[in-house]
């Protein structure tokens, strides 16, 4: 059974814990805002994974805490991309594994694949033009969304390099939605993925924490999904 240390216990932090027997983890300690990383580190373990679901601001000062103890760690947080040169040197350094993603529904990322496979498609079409658009809960606070940000990314690097409308809508309790656009003078595509449920999120992340056990380095949801399906 995988002994989990859950950093942040908000939304997803709660859906993890609910969901870890299912997927063979064990809570082996939970860190909230009266409860701090540096209390579960010095107090419990040992710990096979640590699954954070923080916040942007808590992330650089967790993951070096995470590192320097040699723990593994699943991040799920977002907003925090203008440091993660800095986070993957010590990542580097410190000789753990971490796998940092947007969007932990492997539906997303297959999804995502067939974007980037539509955007190479249309990149010779120069009447062609791109946006992207994304919608979730009111409380949700970084916009655009992290996986928004990483669909754009996967258009560009898959050759599309005019200019893409990224544009957000918070309201209600929208779990998440996103919508990748191609419009040209005559026919428009859409391609849109549509989470009915956040559990699926919580769902990838236990079975990506499970398979990160003994990895090393910065790896991706390709790297996950590449041993799923070969």
């Amino acid at each position: 059974m995988t002994r989990i240390l859950l950093v942040g216990h908000g939304r997803m932090g709660t859906l993890v814990e609910q969901l870890a027997p299912e997927h063979g983890c064990r809570i082996a300690a939970i860190v909230t805002r009266h409860n701090q990383l540096t209390q579960c580190l010095g107090a419990q373990g040992p710990f096979d994974v640590a699954i954070d679901f923080s916040t942007p601001e808590a992330l650089p000062v967790n993951l070096p805490a995470l590192a320097e103890r040699g723990i593994n760690t699943v991040v799920g947080t977002t907003g925090w991309l203008a440091r993660e040169r800095e986070l993957r040197g010590l990542v580097e350094q410190a000789g753990i594994g971490v796998l940092a993603a947007s969007n932990f529904s492997v539906g997303l990322h297959i999804f995502r694949r067939a974007v980037a496979r539509a955007a190479s498609g249309f990149a010779g079409q120069r009447a062609v033009g791109a946006w992207v658009h994304e919608a979730h809960h009111s409380a949700k606070k970084d916009a655009p969304s992290g996986t928004a940000l990483t669909l754009t990314q996967s258009m560009v690097d898959a050759g599309y390099s005019r200019g893409i409308d990224v544009s957000s809508t918070r309201a209600g309790s929208i779990p998440g939605t996103h919508t990748v656009g191609f419009d040209g003078p005559s026919e428009t595509v859409t391609l849109t993925h549509t989470v009915r449920d956040r559990a699926v999120f919580a769902r990838g992340a236990l079975d990506v924490a499970a398979w990160l056990v003994g990895k090393r380095g910065w790896l991706t949801m390709d790297d996950y999904l590449e041993t799923r399906t070969t």
